[in-house]
């Protein structure tokens, strides 16, 4: 299994961001560079990453591919087109985004209609174009879940494949962003498992956060912590994670501290290690 997140330390070649990446106990990365980067810049970025033995996890496009503006939505499917195109050219794990908000104001946000037959039917036409406008053969479209929008649920997100019907089309986790009220958050271990035992070989990228269920603040308020000072079951996440294929990345995210993310890495690096896991 792999494991990576965001690199602090600047860099001024691929080679010192490869050297950053393993300083930090890394054995994924994220992308650096966008699809609007040179060819040649690319290239070396991937170079250094195979000579680094770094897998390239995932490279996003984070855009709303349902925005209720037809223009920006047309703009967003143009950029998750390159995006998909430079996972592809890259050999990435995959390029992920989510599914996409009818939201005018917000381009992950929610809305009352995010969870309707028309918004499943629009996502599952739109990952369609996007995959046959591409015809990705090395990389995998994937979206991440999300608590306000499709997939919220295990069963969702194979709906959602079976509906799509293209080999391109994966999953991606983020057990953090399923647990959205308390009784999935005291049960988590088990929904850890739901998820893992419902999308196996279909998962191509693993977010790894915590969440903490205020106790001072009515009505239920769930917030994201770093992995280790929350309630999320970091040794199931784990063991199940360690089940798929030996490539697959755990990825840190959402902190906004180096020393957040080396207190992360540790922390999860020692349950890990007190399972006899390889990072």
């Amino acid at each position: 299994m792999r494991f990576g997140g965001l690199i602090f330390q600047k860099w001024n070649t691929p080679e010192e961001w490869t050297r950053a990446a393993k300083e930090m106990g890394y054995s994924a990365v994220y992308f650096p560079v966008d699809h609007t980067a040179p060819v040649s810049v690319i290239d070396s970025y991937v170079k250094a990453a195979k000579d680094a033995d770094l897998v390239i996890c995932e490279i996003g496009i984070w855009n709303n591919l349902l925005d209720p503006d037809k223009v920006k939505r047309e703009q967003a499917f143009s950029r998750a087109v390159h995006q998909l195109e430079l996972a592809e050219y890259t050999g990435a794990n995959c390029c992920v985004n989510t599914a996409g908000t009818y939201n005018p104001n917000m381009w992950d946000g929610p809305h009352p209609d995010n969870f309707t037959k028309r918004a499943f039917d629009d996502i599952v036409s739109c990952t369609q174009r996007l995959i046959d406008t591409v015809k990705p053969l090395r990389t995998f479209y994937t979206l991440e879940p999300m608590p306000w929008m499709y997939p919220d649920t295990p069963e969702c997100c194979l709906d959602l494949i079976r509906a799509v019907d293209r080999k391109a089309f994966a999953a991606h986790l983020d057990i953090v962003n399923v647990i959205n009220s308390p009784a999935l958050y005291y049960r988590n271990s088990e929904v850890i498992r739901e998820w893992f035992r419902a999308l196996g070989p279909y998962i191509k990228s693993i977010h790894a956060k915590d969440t903490i269920l205020r106790e001072d603040v009515l009505t239920v308020h769930l917030d994201e912590c770093r992995p280790g000072t929350g309630f999320l079951d970091y040794r199931t996440y784990l063991e199940c994670a360690s089940k798929l294929d030996e490539n697959i990345c755990v990825m840190l995210e959402h902190m906004t501290e180096e020393e957040d993310y080396i207190l992360a890495a540790k922390y999860i690096k020692g349950v890990a290690a007190e399972l006899g896991i390889s990072l």
